[in-house]
């Protein structure tokens, strides 16, 4: 068994599949997660259950943060019974989630003050790479705390690379998820063109997916169309909190100006639904 104890916040659709990555691998793994309930299924799988992040650092050697954006880790860290409110040291915190690079740098910051180290790692990949541990992670930090905790990361990605200082890793990933909303955007345009056309769908993605142009991305969300299937594996709803972020970043290009409107205006309807949803905004 390995003997780093990993704590982990947040069971989203991504955090459960992850952490069952780690228990699989043999790590020690303690959860917590705000709205009770998410916990049974890894608890039989032998996970520990905590009740506070307070009470989760302080059993654990490594915490890893798997939220939805800046507001939760704000209370995960600063809450009254947040990482924070101890005076644990000697951690190493990753937090994998997609976040502005301004919330990484402070938390860093303040990890050091305490005498912790802090990465920002989000991922690349949805829910099925989750599962089979084929993520990408892009980690901004200091490059010993990197080397230390890698072979964690690699238990739930074929690639983990670091790529700058604190913050480097949130900005890969919004840069990463502007080319996915283009993607999406332009994929549900595309369908839609050659439908006008009397193009039917399938037959479109067939010479898609065969073409230079075809990918994963390509295959899945085409599948979801013709499927009329949109439960969210990476809900529409995120993609406008993440180009958002982006924009605050000081992106401000023509395509990630459209597909920011086109996901805005999308949200209101179908927010809660997969990305590729956006198709049905554009159809009308």
């Amino acid at each position: 068994m390995n003997t780093t104890k990993i704590g982990w916040i947040g069971l989203g659709n991504m955090g459960i599949p992850m952490v069952e990555q780690l228990i699989k691998a043999d790590y020690t793994v303690t959860v917590y997660n705000r709205s009770k309930g998410k916990e049974a299924s890894l608890k039989e799988m032998g996970a520990s259950i905590a009740e506070t992040p307070k009470a989760l650092i302080v059993a654990t050697d490594v915490v890893i943060i798997m939220v939805s954006d800046d507001a939760a880790i704000e209370h995960i860290f600063k809450g009254e019974e947040g990482l924070f409110s101890g005076e644990t040291s000697g951690k190493i915190i990753i937090n994998m989630s997609t976040v502005s690079p301004s919330i990484s740098k402070e938390m860093a910051t303040l990890c050091k003050a305490k005498g912790n180290l802090y990465l920002d790692a989000p991922v690349s990949g949805s829910v099925k790479q989750a599962e089979t541990g084929q993520l990408v992670i892009m980690v901004g930090g200091e490059e010993a705390a990197f080397n230390q905790v890698k072979p964690i990361l690699e238990k739930m990605g074929k690639l983990a690379k670091l790529v700058g200082g604190n913050g480097a890793g949130n900005s890969a990933k919004l840069a990463i998820n502007s080319l996915l909303a283009l993607y999406a955007q332009g994929l549900a345009e595309t369908v839609l063109f050659a439908n006008e056309q009397g193009i039917k769908t399938g037959d479109l993605l067939e010479l898609i997916n065969n073409a230079a142009i075809g990918n994963i991305f390509t295959k899945i969300k085409g599948d979801a169309i013709i499927a009329d299937h949109y439960k969210a594996a990476f809900a529409l709803k995120h993609i406008v909190k993440d180009l958002n972020l982006a924009k605050e970043e000081g992106i401000s290009s023509p395509l990630a100006k459209t597909a920011l409107n086109t996901f805005e205006a999308a949200a209101s309807k179908y927010g809660e639904e997969d990305i590729i949803a956006v198709v049905k905004q554009l159809k009308g």
